[in-house]
Parts: C-alpha cells; sequence; structure tokens
C-alpha cells in the first residue's frame, strides 16, 4: 500500500514496484487518515508511507496503523533528511525509512528487508550502504559484530582504546558501555594517547555510558525487550552517526550488556540479546564489539556459548 500526495511520485513508485515480481500494489492513498481506514481494511504486506501528509501526518498515522495492527510492517518513504524525525519515525514503529532521493537503489532492498522481519535505514541516515546500486538482487557490506573471548584485562583495554582512537580519528562515532571501573580507564588511556576527547565529547562522536543504566532500559524481568531495544539503540546510534562526518556515517561500539546477562548466569537473555545486536548491525551503518572473560566460558554448558559465538561475525580468543 502506497501513501503520498504527490502523483507523479506514487506513479514513480508504482512502476519500480511493477518491475518487480513479488511486488503488487494493492492501494494508492493520498491521506494520513485514510491510510489508517484502508490498512485495516486491506491489510497489505507492506505500507509505503510519507511523513508530509494532509490531514494526519505519516508518524502519527503510523502510530494508529500499529494500536490497530502491531504486526504491521511499515515503511517510511520521505525526502524529510531530518535525523529528529527519522529517528521519530522508527521510534514510532516504522520498520525503515528511505529517503526519496535514495529510492531507486533502496527501495526494493528495503521491502525484502521488511518482508523478512528485519529493518532497514537509509545509507544517509547511518544505515549499511549497498555494494551494487544498479541491481535488485543488492548485497549489502558485510557487518562486523565481533566478539573477543579474553584473559588479559591489559589486552582488552588496548584493544578498546586502539578501535576507539581509529574510529575518532577517521572523523566516525564511538560508544563504549560499560563498567565505571572501564570507562574511567579507557578515557585515561585515550587521553594518554592524544586524543582530543574533549572535543569528541562535545560533538556526541565519543559517548560513554554505563552499561547497567543501560541494561536496565530494556531488559525487564531478566528477558531484553524488542521494542524497546529498538527505541533505546536507534535513537543512541542514530545521535551517534549524526555527530560523525562524512557523507555516509560510521560508528563503532563496544558493549559488556549480553556478557554482563551471562556473568549474571543469564545465559539465554544474552543468547537473544547478542542476536538482537545482530540484527542491529545488520541494519546500521555499526561495528559492535563484544568481550567475554575466559574464566565465565562454562565447562557443563559448552553447547550455550557455542551458540553466542555463532551469532558474531567472528570470534577471538586471547
Amino acid at each position: 500500500m502506497v501513501v503520498d500526495d504527490y502523483a507523479p511520485w506514487c506513479q514513480y513508485i508504482r512502476s519500480v514496484l511493477q518491475a518487480s515480481p513479488c511486488c503488487h500494489v494493492i492501494g494508492e492513498f493520498a491521506d494520513g487518515l485514510e491510510a489508517v481506514e484502508q490498512a485495516e481494511a486491506l491489510h497489505p504486506d507492506v505500507i509505503l508511507l510519507d511523513i508530509a501528509l494532509p490531514t494526519l501526518n505519516g508518524i502519527d498515522a503510523a502510530r494508529r496503523i500499529l494500536e490497530s495492527n502491531p504486526e504491521s510492517k511499515i515503511l517510511f518513504l520521505s525526502e524529510t533528511r531530518s535525523w529528529d524525525v527519522a529517528e521519530a519515525a522508527l521510534c514510532a514503529g516504522g520498520r525503515g525509512y528511505i529517503i526519496k532521493s535514495d529510492a531507486g537503489r533502496e527501495l526494493l532492498p528495503a521491502i525484502a528487508a521488511v518482508l523478512e522481519g528485519k529493518r532497514f535505514v537509509s545509507a544517509r541516515l547511518g544505515g549499511h550502504l549497498y555494494e551494487n546500486a544498479e541491481y535488485p538482487a543488492l548485497r549489502r557490506q558485510a557487518p562486523r559484530h565481533e566478539a573477543t573471548v579474553y584473559s588479559d584485562e591489559t589486552f582488552l583495554m588496548d584493544e578498546c582504546a586502539r578501535v576507539a582512537k581509529a574510529a575518532l580519528e577517521a572523523g566516525n562515532a564511538y560508544i563504549f558501555v560499560a563498567t565505571p571501573f572501564r570507562r574511567t580507564r579507557l578515557l585515561r588511556r585515550l587521553r594518554a594517547d592524544g586524543v582530543d576527547l574533549d572535543l569528541a565529547m562535545r560533538s556526541g562522536r565519543y559517548v560513554d555510558l554505563d552499561v547497567t543504566a543501560v541494561l536496565s532500559g530494556f531488559v525487564i524481568d531478566g528477558w531484553p525487550d524488542e521494542g524497546r531495544f529498538w527505541q533505546a539503540g536507534t535513537s543512541l546510534i542514530m545521535s551517534a552517526a549524526r555527530a560523525s562526518k562524512g557523507e555516509h556515517p560510521r560508528v563503532a561500539a563496544f558493549g559488556e550488556c549480553a556478557p554482563s546477562l551471562w556473568r549474571d548466569g543469564r545465559r539465554d537473555a544474552a543468547m537473544r540479546l547478542e542476536q538482537l545486536w545482530g540484527e542491529f548491525a545488520r541494519t546500521f551503518n555499526v561495528d559492535i564489539f563484544c568481550a567475554y572473560p575466559g574464566n565465565l566460558v562454562p565447562h557443563d554448558d559448552t553447547h550455550t556459548f557455542t551458540q553466542i559465538c555463532a551469532e558474531h561475525s567472528s570470534v577471538h580468543l586471547r
């Protein structure tokens, strides 16, 4: 279902979709309130929704659609390039956000991702850039969701400092979610290495957060809540990406969230969180690094830890 009040654009979208054998337009509407009514009547597989609409804007329309049918798959398609608007659209429940100027290369992959239950964000707003923009069967750059099993604390902090320094010096953002002890150690190490952390912090390119506070935002009764995870993660990553330099912003992130759950004996919850981080890495242009203490690798449950490792693009033993 296509919802947009600019007829020439609707005609263009229809031509793009008709070229794909898997797509069929079941309705075109130009009003946000009508979109709410027709979504309930037609039950489309995907709703392509503009932001600026008569009567009811796209974000409010999305909220009403999802109130009636939480399983609706909404893909925002707008020329609005505001980071705040895109963040609000995604946090309202949109499964994706595409800038209209990039629809030629991103629309079909976005629809495919949304139909598979995944998410999609335009490369201009922190999402992954596609390698080949000329063909429908596009392939994204391989996301990095890496894990390190470490036995030496000094080595771990060396790696964190190396990745952080490289990201910041390249004009990208770095997010560090860890215990207060490690946050303090990394700050001291980066300052000793000559990194201008005051500037990086003021610009929003260096973000350090307490792991306990972060987990409390989306872990409910010991289990990661998917909706809250995506709201919190989207706001965090888009804020960092907005501060990054370059046309296609990139973010590196180190987190102790899943390892903290693992340390507390919540192995299934840690596993689920790593799955969510994997999907997050496939959605946004972010490199995610996790670290598990070697002395916590169980001898009585190697199967679960093997599954944890399988959720990562690579695993390093140090």
